[in-house]
């Protein structure tokens, strides 16, 4: 009977097991697929379907084979989208990677060498970020949400943080601005109106429960038309006027200027830094072109306020993540970023370059009626959405 189609006639774990015998899986990987894929047909027959008794010798060896194979697995971005979210992000250099697989076994990370004392686990890092943005001090989180969820907890819990209504945004994975600042204990004030806020906007709003201003870049969309927004040089001197700090979450980020790639200017750390911004949050991977991490720098006073908070020690990186920030901020620092960071050599790429490398997946593939043509690309990542 190849058709089951009532729940009593499916095969036992054992039988499924006994027909997978020449599987070169963990027996315990292979119970546990038997049992998975038999409760999903169970269920698929209740609810007034069927299924095949040699389907479900397939699925359990096949579900077997994927519980015991290496994860994630190498795949070809052919997408169009360089910092596609679903396939990584940005692509690490190779001087990255090998830095990964160094800090893997023992290493200095939260020691000083030379004096023997225990260190800090951001302190290179801190060092390369200040250089690179002009900063007086920086730490790192996991992602830029934790950032800036570490900042509004840190610096704004039981007090009003002020943001603009068309920067009350989601930026992805339902992560919402109003939910983060509700979580953090603060109270968000939103001022102006979804398409046109001013300074004077934000300086009536402040009082003695105000403990910020936050911008929030709206990195994954635009408005356009009868629009107007306060730049953060503005917002700076108003926060300054009342000794209230500002905060800029870029969202993505990036230490250069992405008009030299043909593309819309996004702001950059160093413009935030200069233009007073008291903390600049922003991505390690996404245009920066290193791992998941969320990079904070600014006025020492702030910045120590944040490690000395106890969700730093929740939301800090680990050791292999902090090799590789390393080794690409290093590219930064020796003026070879734009060569040795994949993101950035891609995004520098002439239309010429990538037709030629297109010509060559062609040429190179055992199949006929494969062609070349023009396409439209994006940088994705939640960055330069136009």
């Amino acid at each position: 009977m190849n058709i089951i189609a009532e729940p009593r006639f499916l095969p036992s774990v054992t039988t499924l097991l006994e027909l997978s015998t020449d599987l070169a899986v963990p027996h315990d990987l292979l119970v546990e697929a038997a049992r998975q894929v038999l409760s999903e047909a169970r269920e698929a027959i209740l609810a007034g379907g069927s299924v095949r008794r040699d389907q479900l010798i397939h699925s359990v060896q096949a579900r077997a084979r994927l519980m015991d194979a290496p994860w994630p697995a190498r795949v070809i971005n052919a997408t169009g989208v360089i910092l596609h979210t679903n396939l990584g992000r940005a692509v690490l250099s190779g001087e990255a990677r090998r830095a990964m697989l160094d800090a893997a076994a023992y290493s200095d990370l939260e020691l000083d060498l030379p004096s023997g004392d225990r260190g800090r686990r951001d302190t290179h890092i801190e060092g390369l970020l200040t250089k690179l943005t002009g900063a007086d001090a920086a730490t790192v989180t996991n992602n830029c949400a934790a950032a800036l969820f570490l900042a509004l907890t840190a610096l704004g819990r039981g007090r009003e943080v002020i943001v603009s209504r068309g920067q009350s945004v989601e930026i992805g994975g339902k992560f919402r601005i109003p939910d983060v600042c509700a979580q953090s204990g603060a109270t968000l004030r939103e001022v102006g109106t979804t398409n046109r806020t001013y300074g004077a906007d934000y300086a009536d709003a402040l009082t003695d429960q105000t403990a910020l201003l936050l911008k929030v870049h709206r990195s994954n969309f635009t408005l356009s038309g009868f629009v107007a927004d306060v730049e953060i040089e503005e917002m700076a001197r108003i926060g300054h006027d009342r000794s209230l700090p500002v905060i800029n979450d870029l969202g993505s980020g990036c230490l250069v200027d992405t008009s030299q790639f043909g593309l819309r200017h996004e702001p950059t750390v160093q413009e935030s830094v200069a233009a007073g911004a008291g903390l600049t949050l922003f991505s390690g991977d996404k245009l920066l072109g290193g791992p998941q991490a969320g990079l904070i720098v600014g006025r020492r006073d702030l910045v120590e306020r944040l490690r000395r908070h106890p969700l730093a020690r929740a939301l800090r990186c680990d050791k292999v993540t902090l090799a590789a920030l390393h080794a690409t901020l290093r590219h930064y620092a020796r003026g070879t970023h734009l060569v040795d960071i994949p993101t950035l050599r891609m995004l520098g790429l002439s239309a010429e370059e990538v037709r030629a490398r297109a010509q060559g997946w062609r040429d190179g593939l055992p199949l006929t009626g494969l062609a070349v043509c023009p396409c439209a690309s994006t940088v994705g990542g939640g960055s330069l959405p136009d």
